[in-house]
């Protein structure tokens, strides 16, 4: 079950990644733009960087770390898409105004896998750490 994880996990994560990537130059930000906002390509690739570098490492070493990490980037990224389909905060602080009431096959693509990714994610957390601590004892009895 552990490869399934890990294989549901990195494909999610890349799904988020190849969408964020695409769409990232949509989102720069226009001529009036404050110049106190984080341009929202730099937001989107930098979204895309993340979910690549968590499913990197969750497919090199799937450990509780690893997958804690592909959880925080996939869920925050699942939790700001529904956040900014139903709400318009309009600008938050240094994040530009992100609201986007519409929905589209990308979108879809890229909130599947975030959503595959956070819950297998999840699972992975509390089952690499039965695994590890399960190791260890049977390692520790066999050597005694």
């Amino acid at each position: 079950m552990g490869i399934v994880l890990r294989l549901l996990v990195a494909a999610g994560l890349a799904a988020d990644a190849i969408v964020h990537w695409r769409f990232a130059p949509d989102m720069a930000p226009g001529p009036n733009t404050p110049d106190n906002v984080i341009p929202g390509d730099d937001l989107f690739y930098g979204q895309a960087i993340a979910a690549a570098v968590a499913a990197v490492l969750v497919l090199l070493w799937a450990r509780r770390w690893t997958y804690a990490i592909a959880f925080v980037v996939a869920a925050s990224a699942a939790g700001a898409v529904l956040l900014y389909y139903f709400v318009d905060f309009g600008q938050l602080g240094p994040i530009p105004r992100m609201y986007d009431p519409q929905w589209y096959g990308d979108k879809t693509i890229s909130f599947a896998g975030e959503a595959v990714a956070t819950v297998a994610a999840l699972i992975g957390f509390f089952t690499a750490g039965r695994r590890e601590r399960g190791e260890s004892r049977s390692g520790a009895a066999s050597v005694g």
